[in-house]
């Protein structure tokens, strides 16, 4: 049985600690019952959790003040902020939770324990990160217990080790290790008991790749973010991988308008890449409404234009070599440029947009030069010009997308100068984070 717990301001909070059966009162009004603004300007941002095969396992939401914002939001206020943007567009009530087996990982407040916004969402898809001081309340306790017995878990954060308290160590379910030193993590494994889960052990400040591979070694995830630089990739010269080469083939016969016979027979001679390429097309992120079984299927549903964005995400994931979470980023970066740009471009550049998002970050993905890889792909001249100069039409989105994932002040001033808010670059955000998820054919199947 589930039940929602509420947590009012003032003395009647605090007489409510520890009281975890009382169920919460549904809110009319759009107004923070903890006494701060119900909604604080900012922007959501995320850091991705990366397992050491480094695919996209999770993400750990944050919430950025807008700089200069006046009042300045407390954290309770910027976490019921990132909350409602979390449940409005990843777990609304029409389609429930929208990230497959993805997890996240919330810096939660005391007060935010018992949000009943917080309990609408899976439990089993949230990690809660708490410092010692807040799992240690007792006045809390009860409320800790109750939200693991529903599949909630902990993730305790900023300590040396695991606490001595045998009911704590039964609510915590994850581990922050800091920068992975292998001494910590050899002594914090030597102190879990035998006979229960083992807790999961998260590097979560990473600063160097260097750092990352020795994680990896020891079987610890970890969290990276924008500010972290992208990972070394084995440089290839201007040689690129026949997969590759092939599927810039079959773009550049779309961009000529080729006869699907034509198309259809050079994509034949690769049936894995047939294969890869109907499951693109089937995933949920195109919605054609009915399974297609070919590429002449697909060209009369859904026409050449989506058919080239398909074949631009095959390329980036055609070099086995790049790490799994840059294609995640660069197809999320793709739909965040595209989104952004709905109702300001014509209908028409939606593809160009998507692939200027994509393809910046395509030279990490194939380990060619940016110049090598747009000279064979040759894309628009528009396109080109926002990718290499960041210059011309699509330029600002793409450089809205970059500062979301690394700078609020600039994605402040830069959504600013689009005249656009804060609520439609979060919304087109999160929106981004869902469609990669269902685009990528592996973890939507």
């Amino acid at each position: 049985m589930r039940f929602d717990f509420f947590r009012t301001s003032g003395a009647a909070a605090a007489n409510r600690k520890g009281d975890a059966g009382m169920p919460a009162q549904s809110r009319e009004e759009p107004v923070d019952e903890l006494g701060g603004p119900r909604e604080a300007s900012g922007y959501v941002r995320h850091a991705l959790q990366l397992d050491p095969q480094q695919r996209v396992k999770g993400y750990r939401m944050a919430w950025l003040a807008t700089p200069g914002a006046a009042p300045t939001p407390d954290a309770s206020s910027q976490f019921i902020a990132l909350l409602d943007n979390i449940t409005r567009h990843l777990n609304p009530p029409r389609t429930g939770w929208r990230l497959g087996r993805l997890v996240l990982f919330l810096d939660v407040t005391v007060d935010g324990l018992f949000l009943a916004e917080l309990q609408s969402l899976p439990p089993e898809n949230v990690v809660l990160c708490m410092g010692l001081g807040d799992l240690s309340d007792v006045d809390t306790r009860s409320m800790l217990l109750f939200l693991r017995e529903q599949g909630f878990g902990f993730m305790l954060k900023d300590a040396d080790g695991l606490p001595a308290d045998p009911e704590l160590r039964e609510i915590i379910t994850h581990l922050d290790v800091g920068d992975g030193d292998p001494e910590r993590v050899a002594r914090v494994r030597a102190e879990e008991q035998q006979g229960r889960a083992p807790v999961q052990l998260i590097a979560t400040r990473i600063d160097t790749w260097a750092q990352a591979g020795a994680c990896a070694d020891l079987r610890v995830d970890i969290f990276v973010d924008g500010a972290l630089a992208h990972p070394p990739v084995k440089e290839g010269g201007d040689a690129l991988q026949p997969e590759s080469v092939m599927i810039v083939r079959l773009m550049h016969m779309i961009q000529r308008n080729e006869n699907v016979r034509s198309i259809e027979s050079a994509l034949k001679r690769d049936a894995a890449l047939t294969y890869r390429l109907l499951r693109h097309i089937n995933s949920p992120a195109i919605g054609a409404g009915v399974e297609i079984h070919s590429l002449r299927h697909a060209v009369a549903m859904l026409g050449y234009a989506p058919l080239f964005r398909w074949l631009s995400v095959l390329l980036a994931t055609s070099n086995r070599a790049a790490a799994p979470f840059m294609t995640k980023k660069a197809i999320t970066r793709g739909r965040f440029v595209e989104l952004m740009g709905q109702g300001m471009l014509p209908p028409g550049e939606a593809d160009n947009l998507f692939v200027v998002g994509m393809f910046s970050l395509i030279d990490q993905l194939l380990g060619v030069p940016m110049t090598e890889v747009l000279a064979k792909v040759q894309l628009a001249g528009s396109v080109q010009q926002a990718i290499l100069a960041r210059e011309g039409v699509y330029a600002p989105f793409l450089a809205l997308a970059e500062a979301c994932e690394t700078d609020a002040a600039q994605a402040a001033r830069l959504s600013e100068a689009l005249f656009v808010g804060s609520g439609q670059v979060n919304a087109a955000h999160l929106a981004a984070m869902v469609w990669s998820q269902e685009a990528d054919a592996h973890d939507a199947s």
